[in-house]
């Protein structure tokens, strides 16, 4: 987002980012941290606060902030984050069905 106070398209934010990998560790730290770190969080379970809709959250919050919280005007916003978070668990839904691990 950016900081010049324009609003994004909402439907930029329909669809969720990927969650699977979020906080996976990677090669960086693998190379840079101790053996002990590197197998705390090696085998620590994703975060069940993972939020790959989080950009159209902060872009409806921002329309918020723009138009005086007047709910009205932000409706477009409202929508497209509904949309990414149906989109989101309808991905993990498909995720566990097909034994996949989607965290909590």
């Amino acid at each position: 987002m950016s900081s010049d106070g324009k609003l994004p398209n909402p439907l930029d934010n329909v669809e969720p980012r990927p969650y699977i990998d979020k906080f996976k560790v990677s090669d960086s730290l693998r190379v840079a941290s101790a053996r002990s770190t590197y197998s705390h969080f090696k085998n620590r379970p994703m975060s069940k606060f993972v939020d790959p809709c989080e950009e159209a959250a902060k872009a409806s919050y921002k329309c918020l902030d723009k138009f005086d919280y007047d709910r009205d005007k932000c409706t477009d916003f409202f929508q497209a984050y509904r949309d990414c978070k149906k989109t989101w668990m309808e991905q993990r839904k498909a995720d566990r069905r097909a034994g996949r691990a989607v965290g909590s």
